[in-house]
């Protein structure tokens, strides 16, 4: 069981800047030697045989293949579009750069 002392706490405050008064520091000193001694039960754990995952089930590819299809014809498309021009969407410019 490993033990913070006030001391170690305030260092640790110290380095992180932060401001702490004397009740804090014997607050602190507990929860985050509470915090150590889970962190080392933790790497007591016999994982040598455990290969590393993303996931702590399988997971399989739940995407449709892409596949080409044959799409509408562009005389169909643009004639729907508020504007068209040489075979395109026409959009207002957004940026300010020179053609």
């Amino acid at each position: 069981m490993s033990t913070l002392s006030r001391k170690d706490v305030a260092h640790l405050a110290r380095l992180s800047r932060l401001a702490v008064t004397a009740e804090e520091l014997d607050l602190y000193a507990g929860q985050l030697s509470a915090i150590l001694d889970a962190v080392a039960q933790v790497q007591k754990a016999a994982v040598e045989d455990v290969p590393p995952t993303t996931h702590a089930v399988p997971m399989t590819n739940v995407f449709r293949e892409d596949v080409t299809r044959p799409s509408l014809p562009r005389d169909v498309v643009l004639a729907g579009a508020p504007a068209a021009e040489d075979g395109r969407f026409r959009v207002p410019r957004i940026l300010q750069e020179e053609a």
